[in-house]
């Protein structure tokens, strides 16, 4: 097998066309391939309970399953599915790292609603941990306000209910893939689509 050509430079300001050429030939079957990498890091909340009555995986797969059930479209079963998936990196921003993970492949809508999904769920906790459980309010005339409470009251507040019938993981990986292959908003996509 031969091997891909690497860049030659050691600092950015030394980069030359054939180092660039030489890192598109490996950076676009690497971006292509974000689906499953992304599903890997989703599997890494698999045992982690945190306290709640099913694991943080499971809680995933539920929040993707309703949505799923309830005839939302893919790219929103995406976006519940990995709601969460900070939650491992990031104990004080999960959402944030969620946006941020779904930012170049979602509408404007479906990254709103994940980035404050934190805030609008903390209605229903927030008081228990010393918090305002009203701090969703200020986001009360937001255009998508409605969609993320909509999104909290039915699907991500009941997943967690060790009885319900959860779709398998192994359900959802070709949506993931396939939201993954093509970002809709990214610096890169026109570079990548040329690669």
């Amino acid at each position: 097998m031969e091997e891909l050509p690497t860049a030659k430079f050691h600092t950015m300001t030394e980069g030359t066309q054939e180092d660039w050429d030489a890192i598109m030939i490996h950076l676009k079957p690497h971006s292509r391939n974000g689906g499953a990498r992304v599903l890997d890091h989703l599997r890494l909340l698999e045992g982690d309970c945190g306290g709640f009555a099913v694991d943080r995986l499971t809680h995933c797969l539920q929040t993707a399953t309703r949505a799923h059930r309830d005839g939302r479209a893919e790219d929103y079963v995406v976006m519940a599915l990995l709601h969460d998936i900070g939650d491992t990196l990031g104990a004080y921003n999960h959402p944030d790292i969620a946006a941020a993970i779904l930012k170049p492949f979602v509408s404007e809508e479906l990254l709103w609603i994940v980035q404050h999904h934190g805030i609008f769920q903390g209605y229903n906790f927030f008081h228990f941990i010393g918090l305002d459980r009203n701090l969703r309010d200020k986001f009360a005339d937001h255009p998508h306000a409605a969609a993320t409470a909509e999104f909290i009251e039915k699907y991500d507040c009941p997943a967690f209910d060790p009885d319900y019938d959860t779709l398998p993981l192994e359900f959802f990986e070709p949506m993931v893939m396939r939201l993954f292959e093509k970002p809709l908003n990214s610096i890169y996509k026109k570079a990548m689509a040329e690669a």
